[in-house]
């Protein structure tokens, strides 16, 4: 059929590939227009579309650049997208749903991120809701109506076959099909043999994605019928370039000229086979259902609400805050008994979270473990248009941040949520340069606030701790450039160098025993760990550096120190694990400045290097793994402690750069870290840093990967930071258990002033700033590889 010369809004409703090249400029006005009206708290990517016949009526939509929503699909609750995003005609996704970057998804596909109760003492349309949320990775395709129920997380480069109704977490790779869908294959394989480029090694910077041959997106979209299970190459996806459509070979792509094998040319596959021996019967055949006797979470009708043997009974979960009537109620997913297994090479960890394990955190102690912040609360209204000055320095910082705020993040404030070009910078370079100048104003006073009259405490009411006389001393070099003022510098030395144990050569907390080293000489946990870093920079700001070398790591030999890597928790605490390689490399950096050789001799940096650089990730540039109830904050953290001390401190180039940018960004992304109210410093410096440190391999020009992403996070994050500065006070680590908590403080103040140049050179503004961080946080490294030495070293950490 042949289409007019000019599409219609109509057509391009339903092909909305086609608006960016063939709309006329009445018609982007239009569409401009139909972004601004879509409701509840919403921003909008660039080059996006949002069709008129859709039903939108999010309570927060965030749709990533290059993404669309086609023709009648229905969109409530809460949307995040990444970049390249499709929703194609009639699709539905309610409740809580998350998307990573190259998400397709089928007509008439339905994601349902919330579910009804069905207890038997009251009728179905009158049980609360609940809201475990759906969590879709990377590159996914998913076919044509399919459904996909409350709290399953989908991993990267899944494909899901037409008609699938997904129940479960689905592993990296996965291609299923069938209902329940199951797993056919791994989609590396061919015919059921791995791709040999699969299992080869990738080189630094490059992701190993086969020999793929990417493709131009043809001119329109199929219909569905396309069949992956029979395509021995499936689409080749990089996120630099958004999308890339691969034909299976020459002879289908000449077959079909003008095609798009996009997002609603539907995955199908075979049916699925029988099952294996010792499957369940209830795969197979359903028994039937009596609410009185199972209850599971309710489907469309009585057929599909067939009971599932081995199901726990409904365990009452919390209801949410999704409308309380005519919601079409999905599949029983929520007991998820047996999460899928994760795939490092996709870095990607199934598992949906659940809403009470993610409110749980790791320990608030204070070398600032990270730990997922407790949901906002309900009742407190958000306006978007308006940013609250909690504390602002002064009138002209409250003004200047709080009428720029929607302007930095590239979206017009109130109503019209239509991108737009950044505003003017001198704006910004005042807001900037006022912080500055009222932080300077005020160091002196917020120190005197910490000071007990003996010795630095975090906040007023606090005990004294090493930790909060080395902040004291970082905060005064940065701002005032001298020593704190209640001791001389002699007297500041010789405290923090009177602290280590010439022994060991380790730093135990005021009024603790001196730790027990393990069998290999070197402590494993503790504040002890912490203080190789913060006495270590704050001694080498007074002067003379630390006294005595670090002997457990003296003394390590490169066996012992690969023991102690393979040993670390990198599967269920990459955090952790991280923060004790950055102690480790920052007390071999510690022990190289002595005279006597240090760790030279038994060739443990070599070691450590040579082990970091083997066991990094291809696919996201990172050490461990994602989980469900925390994504990736543990492995994000993790890399930027591990990093902090090892490859930035020693200026060495961090391997697989993209792909540490691309895990970080979506990690930004995430709602439970990083919504409103939810961000604390530890958080937030783990994402800017490692952004930083690979912009510096990466470039950070127009041309640089992924910059123009990165400069409007770091303007988000600067426009929300400024404001939280209180008088006299300074800045509070974050808000929840973790670390401090939210009361101002030395900590708290420290990174957060570190955050703020980062984030600034990020947007090479730090001229304004008028301070760079010299010690723990200084962006130099502290020696150029591991035997070159440079006195006026340093790298970051927190």
């Amino acid at each position: 059929m042949d289409h007019p010369s000019q599409p219609s809004v109509r057509h391009f409703d339903h092909c909305p590939w086609l608006f960016a090249d063939a709309a006329t400029e009445e018609q982007r006005a239009a569409q401009r227009e139909v972004q601004r009206t879509v409701g509840g708290d919403t921003g909008i990517g660039e080059r996006c579309y949002v069709a008129e016949s859709a039903a939108v009526f999010p309570d927060r939509l965030r749709l990533g650049d290059d993404s669309y929503i086609a023709a009648h699909a229905y969109v409530t609750g809460e949307l995040d997208t990444g970049s390249h995003c499709t929703l194609n005609p009639f699709t539905t996704v309610r409740g809580n749903v998350v998307l990573g970057d190259g998400v397709r998804i089928g007509a008439h596909t339905s994601l349902l991120g919330f579910n009804h109760s069905m207890a038997p003492d009251r009728p179905v349309y009158r049980q609360p809701l609940t809201s475990r949320g759906i969590r879709v990775g990377d590159d996914v395709w998913i076919g044509s109506h399919v459904i996909v129920v409350d709290g399953v997380t989908i991993g990267d480069h899944c494909v899901i076959g037409a008609g699938a109704v997904v129940t479960r977490n689905l592993p990296a790779w996965s291609v299923a099909a069938g209902n329940p869908a199951r797993v056919l294959r791994d989609r590396r394989e061919v015919r059921g043999v791995r791709a040999a480029a699969a299992a080869t090694p990738a080189l630094p910077g490059m992701r190993p994605d086969d020999d793929r041959t990417p493709t131009t997106r043809p001119a329109r979209e199929p219909e569905p019928g396309a069949a992956p299970a029979d395509n021995p190459q499936p689409a080749a996806h990089d996120r630099r370039a958004g999308w890339v459509a691969g034909a299976a070979n020459a002879e289908t792509a000449a077959a079909a000229p003008g095609r798009q094998p996009d997002d609603s040319c539907t995955p199908t596959t075979h049916p699925a086979p029988d099952p294996e021996p010792g499957a369940a019967a209830g795969d197979q055949e359903r028994a039937p259902h009596d609410r009185r006797e199972v209850q599971v979470a309710g489907t469309a009708d009585s057929e599909a609400a067939a009971a599932a043997p081995g199901k726990r009974q409904d365990d009452g979960r919390t209801p949410t805050d999704c409308p309380a009537r005519d919601h079409e109620p999905g599949a029983a997913p929520a007991d998820n008994p047996q999460p899928a297994a994760h795939d490092r090479r996709a870095g990607w960890v199934a598992g949906a979270a659940n809403a009470e394990a993610a409110a749980t955190g790791t320990r608030p102690d204070d070398s600032c473990t990270p730990t997922p912040r407790p949901a906002p609360d309900p009742g407190e209204p958000h306006d978007r248009r308006a940013v609250r000055v909690a504390g602002a320095a002064d009138a002209e910082v409250a003004a200047a941040v709080g009428a720029g705020v929607a302007d930095l993040s590239g979206i017009r404030p109130g109503g019209d949520r239509t991108p737009t070009a950044r505003p003017a910078p001198d704006p910004r370079t005042a807001t900037l340069a006022a912080f500055a100048d009222t932080a300077r104003d005020q160091a002196a006073g917020l120190l005197d606030r910490c000071w007990d009259g003996e010795r630095y405490v975090d906040r007023p009411g606090a005990v004294p701790t090493v930790r909060a006389h080395c902040d004291a001393v970082e905060i005064a070099d940065l701002l005032l450039g001298a020593v704190p003022e209640h001791l001389s510098t002699e007297e500041h030395i010789g405290r923090l160098s009177g602290l280590q144990d010439p022994k060991s050569g380790l730093v135990p907390e005021f009024g603790e025993p001196l730790p027990v080293a393990d069998a290999d000489g070197f402590i494993g946990e503790g504040a002890a760990l912490y203080h190789v870093l913060c006495v270590g920079y704050a001694l080498d700001l007074l002067g003379p550096g630390i006294p005595h070398p670090v002997r457990g790591v003296r003394d390590m030999t490169a066996r012992q120190l690969i023991v102690r890597l393979e040993a670390l928790p990198w599967l269920t605490g990459a955090w952790g694990a991280g923060a004790w390689v950055d102690s480790l490399a920052t007390a071999a950096h510690w022990n190289l400045r002595h005279d006597d050789g240090g760790d030279s001799g038994h060739g443990t940096p070599e070691a450590l290097f040579g082990w970091l650089l083997t066991r990094a990730d291809p696919w996201t540039g990172l050490w461990g793994s994602p989980s469900a109830e925390e994504g990736r904050l543990q492995v994000v953290n993790g890399y930027y402690r591990l990093t902090r001390g090892s490859f930035a401190q020693f200026g060495l180039p961090v391997p697989y750069p993209e792909r540490v940018v691309d895990a970080v960004l979506d990690h930004a992304r995430d709602a439970r870290h990083f919504g409103p109210g939810r961000e604390n410093a530890c958080n937030v410096l783990d994402v800017a840093h490692p952004l930083w440190l690979c912009t510096q391999q990466l470039g950070r020009g127009a041309d640089g990967y992924r910059s123009g992403e990165i400069h409007d996070w770091a303007e988000r994050q600067l426009a929300t930071v400024l404001p939280r500065w209180q008088d006299g006070r300074g800045f509070g680590f974050g808000p929840g258990a973790a670390g401090p908590g939210p009361e101002p403080g030395l900590q708290g103040t420290e990174m957060w002033l570190a955050i703020v140049w980062y984030l600034a050179d990020l947007l090479g503004r730090t001229a304004e700033l008028g301070y760079r961080p010299r010690g723990i946080h200084r962006p130099e490294p502290a020696r150029q590889g591991i035997t070159g030495l440079s006195r006026a070293g340093g790298a970051s950490g927190s």
